[in-house]
């Protein structure tokens, strides 16, 4: 398998929605609940190869998904991050947007210093498929309207 986000049949099961050049699905291992994953559709490794079209269509779809995730989760912040480079923590060659929505009281980092706060403290063991669908199909029950 050249790319576990292009082929892989648990993750396209979990795609929440997509437009011509970008998709999101929950991932796999989540920091919080509704962590949800937004790549360009084109399998691409840095945002600098994307194009301004790519771009734009990841930034059209994170900003609906945030609308979701705060309309079902209730959530009241959240971070974005990509990782470029395994050096930098990027382990599928295949860019992506974290949205990691927030809430007070939630498990993981609660200091923002960037070195600590990407990563959620203790087990990070992998979510059931059937729990992951669940919160897709919540997820994308919050595009509608």
């Amino acid at each position: 398998m050249n790319c576990v986000f292009c082929e892989s049949p648990d993750v396209q099961s979990r795609v929440i929605t997509r437009n011509t050049l970008a998709f999101s699905f929950p991932t796999n291992i989540p920091i919080t609940p509704g962590h949800i994953l937004v790549c360009p559709t084109r399998c691409v490794s840095s945002f600098d190869e994307l194009t301004n079209e790519e771009v734009l269509a990841i930034m059209d779809l994170r900003k609906k998904l945030r609308a979701s995730i705060i309309k079902i989760l209730g959530v009241e912040g959240f971070n974005y991050a990509w990782n470029e480079g395994k050096i930098a923590g990027q382990a599928v060659n295949h860019l992506h947007l974290h949205i990691v929505p927030r809430k007070e009281g939630d498990a993981g980092i609660t200091e923002y210093e960037p070195r600590k706060f990407l990563y959620r403290p203790g087990s990070r063991e992998e979510s059931p498929n059937e729990e992951l669908t669940e919160i897709a199909r919540l997820i994308e029950e919050g595009l509608k309207d």
